[in-house]
């Protein structure tokens, strides 16, 4: 078959197209340089960062749901696991009790964990999702995505993948994550070897 002019330059625009998404997928921000972290993904869904290449965290702070400030950078030295979540995404609904459970089981052993609360237009959906659930940590409120789009490395966290979970070490640097709602069994698996870590 033997293209026109005009039909031949709409396959090659098409096929150029195609090829530069093909290599866009790839290069999902998660191959490390520029700032951003090589994460290895495990069988277990949960993404790890070497403690030799782990990077810092950005800025992540600002206002609690309840209007007191919040800067992640003071827990320095705790183990710090931070979930970004929104009270409309059924999948944060689903790991919400999870989350608080262990929130509770690993604060005596030196484990803070801070909620990012995004697009959510309002504080009061937000506030009566922490209601609904006894959240017992302190949320950031976020209903931009500013926040994770400046206190993370690019390719760290999707803004519109909700939920997100994401564990800093005792420095401060990126160490875990996983996209999607997570278990107690898997928040144990990315905070238990950073507990042991000296």
């Amino acid at each position: 078959m033997i293209l026109r002019p005009a039909a031949r330059a709409v396959t090659l625009t098409m096929m150029v197209t195609l090829a530069s998404l093909a290599l866009s997928a790839c290069s999902s921000g998660e191959s490390g340089g520029g700032g951003q972290t090589s994460f290895v993904m495990g069988k277990d869904g949960i993404a790890t960062v070497a403690k030799a290449g782990r990077k810092p965290a950005g800025q992540i702070k600002g206002d609690t749901l309840q209007g007191k400030p919040l800067d992640v950078a003071g827990l320095k030295g705790k183990v710090v696991v931070i979930n970004a979540w929104g009270s409309w995404c059924s999948p944060c609904r689903e790991e919400a009790p999870y989350l608080n459970k262990v929130a509770k089981e690993m604060k005596r052993k030196g484990v803070e964990f801070v909620g990012i609360n995004t697009r959510d237009g309002e504080k009061t959906q937000a506030i009566a999702f922490e209601k609904e659930f006894g959240t017992s940590y302190p949320s950031l409120y976020d209903p931009t995505g500013k926040l994770l789009l400046s206190g993370f490395p690019k390719g760290t966290v999707n803004l519109q993948g909700l939920p997100a979970t994401v564990v800093l070490d005792r420095n401060g640097k990126i160490a875990a994550r996983v996209f999607g709602a997570i278990s107690d069994d898997t928040l144990h698996k990315m905070i238990d070897p950073l507990v042991k870590e000296r």
